[in-house]
């Protein structure tokens, strides 16, 4: 028996044709650039000019220098991921206990620095971590005069997990708020104490909202570039330091274009994983 095919509708083609301007404006945005990061990164253009085609770029990639950069982002970004999940599942799991007009203040708490510029929010941070800084200044109210962590991975670190740790914060909050109160009722009048429901119902209901928030801070902290360099004072280079390098100052192309698509199948990857793992979560929940 053939399965029955649907026809389109009016509506159906009123849709199509409102999704034009959208398809144009990816294929000229990011189909076109992404075509042409992938053209360089398997070129190599010679002193006169000749354009030939080459792998060598991918093999530059795997040089040691640069593979420490590799190591020292990932290393850097896991750190400041698991960071942010032990600093805001708390924070998320309390405000998701309150009250809807409490934990909506505290939710706008938290998206408010984000209204301000990301470079701003950085350079924040010198004042803050400087030998003259706040930090420091307080510190020696109490007779303790520590040597300043500016430009050091330390600070690098810091200001990733300042940075992005609303990302991890919200999807957990937003998970944990549409969990069915009943589960946890129904729990408890099992017999269940606080630390059963939170380990049995709780923590495996608001996974899809960590794998969430992972994905939403690990991806930025391994290709950011400007906390690395106003914190790290170029001392803490990163992959997104590299890249932009290659573009900007060495003039390197090719190799840059070539880090890039490595980044984004590493990217790629890793949020496939995340998805499978996000799902199997909620298959297991239900």
């Amino acid at each position: 028996m053939k399965p029955k095919v649907r026809k389109k509708t009016e509506s159906d083609k009123k849709v199509i044709k409102l999704a034009y301007p959208y398809t144009v404006w990816s294929i000229i945005f990011i189909v076109i650039p992404l075509l042409l990061v992938v053209y360089y990164s398997f070129t190599q253009t010679s002193g006169d000019g000749h354009v030939s085609f080459t792998l060598n770029n991918y093999k530059e990639v795997f040089n040691p220098l640069f593979y420490k950069v590799f190591v020292r982002s990932f290393a850097l970004s896991a750190i400041a991921t698991i960071a942010c999940i032990l600093i805001g599942y708390p924070v998320a799991y309390i405000i998701s206990k309150m009250d809807i007009s409490k934990g909506a203040t505290l939710i706008l708490l938290f998206i408010l620095p984000m209204w301000m510029n990301f470079l701003l929010r950085t350079y924040a941070w010198i004042a803050i971590l400087g030998k003259n800084g706040l930090l420091n200044s307080f510190l020696g109210i109490f007779g303790l005069h520590p040597n300043s962590i500016l430009y050091t991975s330390s600070a690098v670190l810091l200001g990733m997990i300042y940075n992005f740790l609303p990302f991890m914060v919200l999807p957990i909050y937003t998970t944990l708020q549409k969990i069915d109160k009943d589960l946890v009722n129904a729990a408890r009048d099992l017999g269940a104490n606080g630390v059963t429901v939170f380990r049995k119902v709780i923590l495996p209901l608001s996974m899809p909202g960590v794998m969430s928030g992972v994905t939403m801070v690990f991806m930025p902290c391994v290709t950011t570039f400007a906390i690395s360099r106003l914190l790290g004072g170029g001392k803490t280079m990163l992959v997104g330091d590299l890249i932009e390098q290659q573009f900007t100052t060495v003039g390197d192309w090719n190799f840059g274009s070539a880090v890039s698509i490595i980044m984004m199948l590493i990217i790629l990857i890793s949020m496939a994983v995340m998805n499978k793992m996000d799902k199997e979560s909620l298959e297991g929940g239900d």
